[in-house]
């Protein structure tokens, strides 16, 4: 044979269909999508006592839905508490639904070459928010919300991308946890219920 290299590459017996794998994969695309809900209904989408908090979630790729890129959540803060706080290499952002508060956000010094490092900067920034308001979380910055009302609920709609995580680069990290969070609650909707009615302050 005329190339020279030919005894290193010509080596090995293996034999699998991959190429056509991708083919096949593509082809039943609409079969496995026909399958797939395109309407969830507040049913449908599961509660969770979370590190983070009190979470219900909309979009999860374990959900079986249609959505391939984005999961979201609706995020419950008591009176007076505040989320976990996290940071995650994706960006994100939250929709305030009800109630006001602030952000605390903290960015980080990242370098990437053979490995991957992030280092916190001593500045931690406040933001002001309001029901109405879109909060943006960008890559990799370490963040908190908190509820400054003293009687009544927050409820955020948060949406961040799953490319990221497809990417192998699903750099999620908690660093603190909510006060209510509880590993041994499994969380419903009347148990949100009765746990806000207690830590809202009814008018007089």
């Amino acid at each position: 044979m005329a190339w020279g290299e030919s005894k290193s590459w010509m080596r090995g017996s293996a034999h699998q269909k991959l190429y056509q794998g991708l083919l096949d994969h593509a082809t039943e695309a609409p079969a496995r999508n026909a399958k797939r809900r395109k309407i969830l209904h507040p049913e449908d989408m599961p509660w969770e006592m979370s590190r983070q908090g009190l979470l219900k979630h909309l979009l999860n790729e374990q959900m079986n839905t249609r959505m391939e890129t984005v999961d979201a959540y609706m995020q419950i803060i008591p009176p007076g508490s505040r989320s976990g706080k996290h940071r995650h290499l994706a960006e994100e952002c939250l929709y305030v639904l009800e109630g006001r508060g602030y952000d605390l956000h903290q960015d980080c010094d990242v370098e990437i070459t053979d490995t991957y490092h992030w280092k916190p900067q001593d500045e931690i920034k406040r933001y002001e928010w309001e029901a109405g308001d879109v909060i943006y979380v960008p890559p990799n910055v370490i963040h908190q919300h908190f509820n400054a009302s003293a009687d009544k609920p927050v409820r955020l709609i948060s949406a961040i991308n799953r490319i990221y995580k497809h990417a192998g680069l699903n750099d999620l990290e908690q660093l603190e946890d909510a006060p209510e969070y509880d590993p041994k609650v499994v969380l419903t909707a009347q148990l949100v219920e009765r746990y806000l009615r207690a830590k809202v302050k009814e008018p007089a």
